[in-house]
């Protein structure tokens, strides 16, 4: 080894800087075998030699054998060839077959493997490969069966491309060289570009038998050699292989050497690591294959086995794979041994009878009969490694099944060891059988070790095998021990480069690595895209590779600060730390050694589940989610994911699967609470508004507000809880009229005009609460109440103090707090604020009005007037509560604007008090009062226009808004197809008209304005058709017209504007307002058809907003206003608003409503596994399974059927022959009988009727 290493270095080697010609050094390490010794060939008149040649190629003639007492009879390569410096080698051109080129090389079978092996790899650029296959036999010039090719076309190259193996063939157009070769050529053609490297086929041809071999010839290397391949001749060169090994044994057809020579490769190879450099984790499976053959492949095979090499016969292909196959099959045994006993007592003379008798059958004119009998019973020994394969019954797509069940059977035999299956393991991984895996190697036979499971638990994540992923984890691998932050890192690394996902983690790392460039420790280092290794570098250059803060700010992106931003914990940051100095901690952190990647995820399901739904792997991510707890939550996180990350996608396919997984999620998240709300309710609502540790802090009604699941609140569960916040503690069947009595006449909450609920309900729930908060089969465990749902700090301080107060002494203390929390009960209800703001809102209106019409003072200082002064400090209070919403409800600063700028109707508050604040100024001087006056007038509409937005509380109002909007863009799309219109009738009419007419308004009017108003039906008849025009004052004259005088009206070709006219009016009011009421009835329908949903959506939003007001409507909400300002900056009390509809349940609590939602999930799964189960694409597949199994069955009968006839006619024969030998021992006197002869017997009575 280290003396080819030397040669290769020195002859040329720099391996890299050499050219393809520069392999001088190939002919001082590979040598090639020629025959120098004479040994006549008997039939060939003593002309040539046992080798195939002349005599006057040969150096010496043989007459003696070494010690010169015998002739010698027959030729042996090595004794008779000597070796030489190889004369064929470089690259090989078909002519005909294009420009290419493939490399080759003529060695001895005496050639080191290892030498071979590194030059396929290295010089020639071969990839390693993950699986190698020998096919052996069948290279003879009789054609093949037809399923025999359809196994080699179909299941032998589709197992090699799924794995990238090489092929190794005899590399000659003959044979099953030929199918194979074709086979790949055809996978060529068909795969794409990326796969087709995974096929490599090696041809080992014998150096002897290619024909027209002088061409390859050449001292010192052929750059390409030109060789021609005709087509009456088969011993031609495969241009369908990628490389070739012409192996010489220095003779011309005897082939001695070419079976250790492929035993030896074959061994070696098995023997090395897959991956660059052999840098791999599990060695190169080896896989032997017998196609058909002739008696000297039985000397390969034996070679092959005793290296401990599997091999796998097809049979009924040939007749050395027929004889193995009959051989092995145990109904034509009939005795049989264990090898154990084998090896102790040897083999019986019955069974080499047996043997030889098979061998006859197969082989009737070969002439070493004895020693192929003994190479027979050596192949026998090793048995197990052999597998049969019938292929005329079991087909081609079973045949990489077959190739995997005879490696894992050849691995059994050696160990039980979980470490000797790895290989076996990840080939399995490859092919997607997770059947195979169940099968043979998790059956209990080998026990499996954490350690065992990991790198085969990254390819199956990576590659996308649920299946695997699932099986890992019920079969020893913790999740919670595999994925560690590295491996995290390692997963994201491994993104397409084409998906969404993957674009936006580019852009967060280039952002990152251009503000570490100013760090000074970064010197040197390099941008780089997304790759990475579990095992990568720490230090500077991890700097700039992908890290979780980069995953961190896509889920901030993509949940829109919904959750608190993930990974930070690992990473040292907190949770409002703002960008930028994140990404300098980051960077920072990242330039030394880290060794938070080294840490175990502590959230490894939600994180694996996460990585799942951003590549968009639906069975990998419904899995994660059966896995990952508080099954509601996440699969709104999940709804909510899918659907941001579509709006990135630029491919309409992804987008559209993205949607409906996001709707599949949706689903989910319904059925499951709607198990959990037919369960307990109360446990239901709890689920709602907790407060979750695994999602940063979100809420269900959080997520699927910003998710958009409309199908979610549209449950009758989540409008009851809706209903009862709504609501707060009074009765939900309240009329209005007695919520307005109350509200001008507040004494009367004290009577029973409005119905509350009992105070005695809450305390027996709170008494159930606390006796089975421990249970989880008490339905009222972690019960809902509207106290946890309350104003701010001090509410909650209250409530728990009447509750005590309550519990201890009942009579005493009910009056003494009946009048406040009576009180409290009907102000702090949501539904009484919207009451209060949407009656106040009306004064306010009417106020308004007021002023605008009848009370508008002149400017200072006659006015304004006293009660426009009180509309000024009712707006005032409006933009106070504008402020409010805006810097006072949110974490951050950008956050609370953006929240803000989202909601429609802020945008709507925001222009009316913007619009009002001008009018205000302008009014306010002479010069632009009426300005100023005209500015308030349009503001009143839009105040006027606000007022819709309390038809969302009402059921069959609230879908109309939905309605008007979508319908408003409805109109903006028509009013492009209109203005087309209106501009070409326009100014064609315009100049058909008027000759000349300066007057850009008057251009306007006429080309924009008039043309609008003749689709409503005001046609200005008189000044457009000739016969109606009245007198008028008009001119001709260019000078009056630019003077300011009217212009006549052109009455040429008047009849040309009277068509235009009609053509307009045809197209606008018959073809484009249809359209445009088509376009509405359209919306209308489609909106109305969920109108239901659309509401109840909508609700949630208002419900939110009134929940969240102070209980005073605008003007006095200024009070409120005060009270919060003097809590928030004076007492320093925190704000409680932030925190809609959200509940933080203790650990046990929350641990026990955990375990509660996932035995719903589980219910529901085994529901739909049920029903899954009983649809007609599952009966079906059931039924063909079964329909297959019972044609293998009714095979194997009709080949019993077979054997029994078979058996039938020897029990015949033999029942004949005791027959003629029992009358010819009774005819004669050799034997005298002293009883008669038996009877038979009459067996017609015992046979069923």
């Amino acid at each position: 080894m280290r003396e080819w290493e030397r040669a290769r270095d020195g002859g040329g080697g720099k391996a890299g800087r050499r050219k393809d010609k520069d392999q001088s050094w190939i002919p001082k390490i590979i040598r090639k075998r020629v025959c120098t010794t004479f040994v006549e060939n008997s039939s060939s008149n003593g002309t040539l030699c046992q080798c195939g040649g002349v005599r006057e190629g040969h150096i010496s003639v043989a007459t003696e054998d070494n010690f010169g007492t015998a002739v010698v009879t027959k030729w042996d390569s090595k004794h008779h060839t000597s070796e030489y410096p190889t004369d064929a080698f470089g690259k090989v051109e078909f002519a005909g077959a294009g420009r290419k080129q493939s490399p080759f090389l003529r060695l001895s079978y005496s050639t080191p493997p290892q030498v071979v092996y590194n030059l396929m790899t290295g010089q020639w650029g071969l990839p390693i490969p993950n699986l190698v296959v020998s096919v052996a036999g069948g290279e003879s010039h009789e054609k093949m069966k037809t399923w025999v090719r359809d196994i080699l076309r179909n299941g032998l190259v589709k197992a090699a491309q799924s794995t990238g193996a090489w092929i190794l063939t005899g590399g000659l157009r003959e044979g099953v060289s030929l199918c194979v070769g074709e086979a790949v050529r055809d996978h060529r053609a068909a795969a794409p570009a990326l796969s087709q490297k995974k096929v490599t086929a090696v041809g080992l041809a014998p150096w002897g038998r290619v024909h027209n071999n002088q061409q390859l010839v050449n001292a010192k290397g052929s750059f390409p050699a030109h060789y021609y391949m005709t087509s009456h001749d088969s011993c031609c060169l495969d241009n369908n292989n990628q490389a070739f090994l012409l192996v010489d044994d220095g003779s011309v057809d005897c082939q001695q050497g070419i079976p250790s020579f492929c035993a030896k490769l074959e061994d070696y190879i098995s023997n090395q690591r897959t991956g660059i450099c052999g840098s791999g984790s599990i060695e190169i499976p080896v896989l032997c294959i017998l196609v058909s053959g002739d008696a000297n492949i039985l000397e390969r095979i034996d070679a092959s086995l005793k290296k401990a090499l599997p091999w796998l016969v097809v049979a009924g292909s040939g007749p050395a794979a027929d004889l193995i196959s009959e051989l092995l099959d145990p109904s034509h045994n009939s005795t049989s041994a264990t090898p154990e006993v084998e090896a102790v007592q040897g083999h019986s003379p019955e069974q080499r009878d047996r043997i030889c008798d098979k061998i006859k059958k197969h082989f009737p004119d070969e002439a070493e009969f004895e020693k192929l009998v003994d190479r027979v019973l050596s192949i026998y020994q090793s048995k197990e490694l052999i597998t049969v394969f019938h292929g005329e019954q079991e087909g081609s797509d079973d045949f990489d099944t077959v190739i995997l069940r005879t490696l894992v059977t050849a691995c059994k035999r050696v160990s039980n060891d979980a470490r000797e299956y790895i290989d076996e393991l990840k080939l399995a991984v490859a092919w997607n059988r997770v059947d195979i895996a169940k099968t043979e190697l998790f059956n209990g036979d080998v026990k499996w070790k954490y350690e065992d499971l990991e790198d085969a638990m990254t390819d199956a994540l990576i590659n996308d095998k649920p299946q695997f992923v699932r099986l890992f984890c019920e079969n020893g691998l913790n999740i919670l021990d595999y994925l560690t932050y590295r491996r995290l890192e390692h997963l994201y690394c491994s993104l397409s480069d084409s998906s969404a996902a993957y674009i936006l983690l580019q852009r967060y790392l280039t952002e990152r690595q251009s503000r570490a460039g100013s760090l000074s420790s970064l010197d040197g280092a390099v941008a780089e895209p997304l790759t990475s290794s579990p095992n990568a570098l720490t230090g500077p250059e991890s700097v700039m590779k992908l890290s979780l803060f980069e995953v961190s700010r896509l889920l901030s992106h993509l949940l829109d600060d919904v959750c608190h931003p993930f990974y930070y914990k690992p990473l040292g940051l907190h949770n409002r730390t703002r960008t930028r100095k994140a990404v300098e901690h980051v960077n920072k952190m990242l330039s030394k050694e880290c060794t938070y990647r080294d840490q175990h995820c502590e959230t490894a399901w939600p994180a694996l589940f996460i990585w799942a739904l951003l590549q968009n792997r639906m069975e990998m991510a419904i899995y994660f989610w059966e896995m990952v707890g508080e099954s509601v939550l996440s699969a709104l996180v999940a709804c909510k994911i899918l659907r941001e990350l579509s709006k990135h996608d630029t491919d309409n396919e992804n987008k559209r699967a993205m949607k409906e997984l996001a709707l599949k999620f949706e689903n989910l998240a319904h059925d499951v609470f709607s198990g959990c709300h037919e369960n307990s309710e109360p446990r239901s609502f709890t689920v709602l508004i907790r407060k979750s540790k695994v999602w940063g802090g979100a809420t269900c009604l959080q997520m699927a507000t910003a998710a958009d699941a409309l199908l979610f609140f549209s449950h009758n569960g989540v409008q009851a809880l809706l209903s009862q916040i709504w609501w707060g503690d009074m009765k939900m069947n309240t009329k209005v009229w007695k919520l307005v009595l109350t509200f001008f006449l507040p004494p009367l909450v004290y009577t029973d005009l409005i119905s509350f609920r009992e105070q005695e309900e809450e305390i027996k729930s709170v008494g159930r609460q606390r006796k089975d908060t421990e249970s989880l089969d008490g339905n009222d465990a972690n019960d809902f109440h509207l106290s946890d749902i309350i104003h701010s700090d001090e509410e909650a301080e209250e409530s728990r103090t009447l509750k005590q107060s309550v519990k201890g002494s009942l009579p005493s203390n009910k009056k003494r707090h009946f009048i406040r929390s009576r009180w409290r009960e009907f102000w702090f209800a949501p539904v009484t604020s919207f009451l209060g703001n949407v009656l106040m809102y009306f004064l306010f209106l009417c106020l308004f009005a007021y002023v605008l019409l009848v009370n508008f003072k002149p400017p200072p200082p006659q006015g304004p007037s006293s009660m426009e002064f009180v509309l000024y400090f009712w707006v005032f209070t409006l933009a106070c509560e504008e402020i409010r919403q805006t810097f006072f409800v949110g974490t951050t600063f950008m956050q609370r604007i953006r929240n803000y700028i989202q909601d429609d109707w802020n945008k709507f508050d925001l222009t009316a008090i913007s619009l009002f604040t001008l009018g205000l100024c302008c009014r306010m001087f002479p010069w632009s009062y009426e300005f100023g006056r005209a500015v308030m007038a349009i503001d009143f509409l839009v105040f006027t226009l606000r007022l819709i937005h309390i038809f969302a509380v009402h059921r069959q109002l609230g879908p109309k808004m939905i309605i008007v909007r979508r319908m408003l863009k409805d109109v903006f799309l028509f009013l492009f197809f209109l203005v087309v219109w209106l501009v070409a009738y326009g100014v064609a009419n315009q100049a058909l008209l008027y000759k000349y007419d300066p007057r850009p308004l008057w251009i306007f009017r006429r080309v924009f304005y008039r043309p609008y108003l003749q689709i409503f039906g005001h046609i200005a008849t008189h000044e457009m058709d000739a016969h109606k025009l009245g007198d008028m004052s008009c001119t001709d004259n260019i000078t009056l017209i630019e003077a300011g005088e009217e212009p006549c009206v052109n009455i040429y070709a008047n009849w040309l504007v009277i068509l235009l006219l009609v053509i307009f009016l045809l197209g606008t009011n018959i073809v484009l307002l249809n359209l445009l009421i088509a376009m509405f009835s359209y919306t209308f329908s489609k909106v109305q058809e969920q109108s239901d949903i659309y509401w109840k959506f909508q609700r949630y939003n208002l419900i939110v907003e009134y929940h969240s007001r102070p209980c005073l409507a605008p003007p006095f909400i200024f009070i409120s206003h005060v009270h919060l300002l003097i809590k928030r900056y004076i007492c320093r009390i925190p704000s409680a608003k932030t925190k809609h509809f959200v509940l933080e349940l203790p650990d046990i609590k929350a641990s026990s409503l955990s375990a509660w939602e996932a035995i719903q999930k589980e219910i529901l799964l085994l529901a739909q596994n049920k029903y899954q189960r009983e649809t007609d694409t599952a009966r079906l597949k059931r039924t063909s399974v079964k329909v297959d199994s019972v044609l293998k069955q009714m095979a194997e009968i009709r080949d019993h059927d077979r054997r029994l006839r078979l058996l039938e006619t020897e029990v015949e024969y033999c029942c004949s022959a005791l027959t003629w030998i029992t009358n010819a021992l009774s005819e004669s006197n050799l034997i005298k009988a002293s009883c008669p002869p038996p009877v038979l017997k009459d067996v017609t009575a015992l046979s069923p009727h």
